[in-house]
């Protein structure tokens, strides 16, 4: 029996494969065999040599843009196993009374539509047999103050993954998602680190999240050993939804001492 989730002989796309869980995600997926696209918005050309892969340009907010890398990718690499819809952005912190159209149109031409390009293209260019894991959020099932925008981007990316699931399945292609809490990336690091300290006390881990271990889930959803687990959206958060932990409880009860 295989137990080593071999991915030799797949043909993966990353996008967001420039940096953060993308990056991690793409060095994973070689060191486990795979050829993978690292796709980005930034010129990555130079950090995909490096790391073996082949880097090809994308905006994943243009329909067109999408379906020209999954071509691209079909005719100089082969049909596709794997596609990682990671790209993504968070808008500015705002409470949803200071929101405004272009925060939910800035979120949704990335993290929603972005994925939705992908979903609909990829089955063209794929095998039958493989894989499509979707990067959404804790968020996208949580509310969270001041991200109203970016929240609701992501519950939409948990719809487009049942959806697309149900849908792909006659073709044995499985759709996941993972939903992580924050990670250590560079775009956590340019938003409130209030949330990252926030989360640090309602995590039972009392840490957040690596990148290299949200490429290991999506290693485990990319891989056929599991073959079976389809449509599901799976939580990353060191335990911060399964209850208050002693740090959190401290935190609250000393807050409500002090009144």
């Amino acid at each position: 029996m295989n137990t080593s989730f071999s991915l030799k002989n797949k043909v993966a796309v990353v996008t967001g494969g420039g940096s953060g869980i993308g990056l991690a995600t793409v060095e994973r997926f070689i060191a486990a065999g795979a050829t993978v696209v690292m796709a980005d918005l930034n010129d990555s050309n130079e950090l995909a040599n490096k790391v073996g892969a082949t880097f090809i340009h994308v905006d994943v907010s243009k329909e067109q843009s999408v379906k020209d890398l999954l071509a691209q990718t079909q005719k100089t690499q082969g049909n596709i196993d794997i596609l990682v819809n990671n790209a993504g952005i968070c808008p500015p912190f705002k409470e949803l009374k200071d929101t405004n159209i272009e925060d939910y149109e800035f979120a949704f031409k990335v993290n929603t539509l972005g994925v939705a390009f992908g979903l609909k293209y990829a089955p063209i260019y794929m095998n039958n047999g493989g894989s499509i894991i979707n990067t959404a959020s804790l968020s996208g099932k949580l509310g969270v103050f001041g991200l109203g925008a970016y929240s609701t981007s992501k519950f939409s990316v948990l719809s487009l993954t049942q959806t697309a699931a149900v849908e792909l399945g006659e073709r044995h292609i499985r759709v996941n998602a993972i939903c992580p809490s924050s990670v250590d990336t560079p775009m956590a690091a340019e938003n409130d680190q209030s949330q990252l300290e926030m989360e640090k006390i309602m995590i039972p881990l009392g840490r957040i999240c690596q990148p290299e271990e949200a490429a290991a889930l999506i290693h485990f959803l990319a891989a056929d050993d599991c073959n079976f687990v389809n449509g599901q959206a799976i939580n990353l958060c060191g335990g911060m939804t399964a209850g208050i932990g002693p740090k959190m409880w401290e935190k609250l009860a000393g807050s409500a001492g002090d009144k």
